[in-house]
């Protein structure tokens, strides 16, 4: 049987019967962005059905912003499961929900839409998908580090500075380069991570800097984890993430970069004894996540990763 398309439109929605009409298993699932043909995740969601024996697959449709809100309606309309949004869709997808999840309110995005009962349910996948991410990789939770987060203006940034207060991080620093955007997202997550109790020590406990060298090194001395919000990485000719020479022995460092999979920042990070990690595991988890979004069964997580490390290479 024919394989599915790279990526289907809009058009192809208008009649996806027979758009899919040469698929060998019905299409009710699917990622969606503008651009999209890049996106692993039919990879791994495609093992994790074939493994749960569920007859459905997951294709990846491009859809322009303003093709957005018919480009849900007509998913909806021809029975979808539900489907992930990537960029640039993840902020405008919320407005376009009945309900959201306490997470995806909190990020003020939705990565993750199920189609319930005649209702639009957004969740937001992301920050979770880096807390499981760290957890295994470091064997420690968020609520236990101190953590930066580079690129805390950007949605992945803010997706991790999120999560981070809700799971009450030891410490909080936001970096960014437009540092006035780091410090409105810092005064939003005072709420939440504010404690009375622990807020005595030599620093405080949620800060804001300009991603500068000066601001980085007064403050890296008290972080346990790095995490790289930002796209930085991706091609060989962006500037560094972060000065070698500020990484410590002590240091965690969580790229979310996954191409190449081990990034300049991880290289020189592991040069000076820190422990490192790139952002495939986090792409692993928030697919596992989706996954039991939408069927409220535990996904089949081996699967689902061996499929994506396959697609990455």
């Amino acid at each position: 049987m024919p394989e599915p398309k790279d990526a289907y439109t809009l058009e192809d929605l208008r009649d996806w019967s027979a758009a899919t009409s040469d698929l060998e298993r019905p299409a009710r699932l699917a990622v969606i962005g503008d651009p999209v043909a890049h996106s692993l995740s039919p990879a791994m969601h495609n093992a994790a059905l074939a493994a749960a024996g569920i007859d459905l697959c997951y294709v990846r449709i491009r859809l322009a912003p303003e093709e957005l809100s018919e480009g849900v309606e007509r998913m909806q309309a021809a029975g979808f499961v539900g489907f992930n949004a990537t960029i640039p869709h993840k902020a405008a997808v919320r407005e376009l929900v009945d309900e959201t999840t306490e997470v995806a309110g909190r990020i003020g995005a939705v990565n993750t839409v199920a189609f319930e009962n005649g209702a639009v349910v957004g969740h937001n996948t992301d920050g979770p998908g880096l807390r499981r991410a760290v957890r295994e990789a470091f064997s420690m939770d968020l609520g236990e580090l101190r953590v930066l987060v580079l690129g805390a203006g950007g949605g992945a940034g803010r997706a991790a500075a999120v999560q981070c207060a809700m799971d009450r991080c030891e410490r909080l620093v936001l970096a960014n380069r437009t540092e006035e955007k780091a410090r409105a997202l810092a005064n939003e997550l005072s709420a939440i991570l504010h404690d009375a109790d622990r807020l005595a020590g030599p620093s405080d406990r949620l800060v804001a800097i300009p991603w500068e060298e000066r601001a980085l090194e007064r403050e890296l001395g008290q972080v346990d984890l790095i995490v790289n919000a930002s796209s930085l990485g991706m091609k060989r000719t962006d500037p560094d993430v972060l000065p070698q020479r500020l990484v410590q022995p002590h240091h965690l460092v969580f790229d979310m970069v996954y191409s190449p999979p081990r990034t300049r920042l991880m290289a020189e990070a592991e040069a000076e004894g820190a422990r490192t990690c790139n952002g495939l595991g986090m792409l692993l988890w928030q697919g596992v996540l989706a996954y039991e979004f939408w069927f409220n069964r535990e996904a089949p997580v081996e699967e689902m990763r061996r499929a994506l490390a396959a697609a990455a290479a």
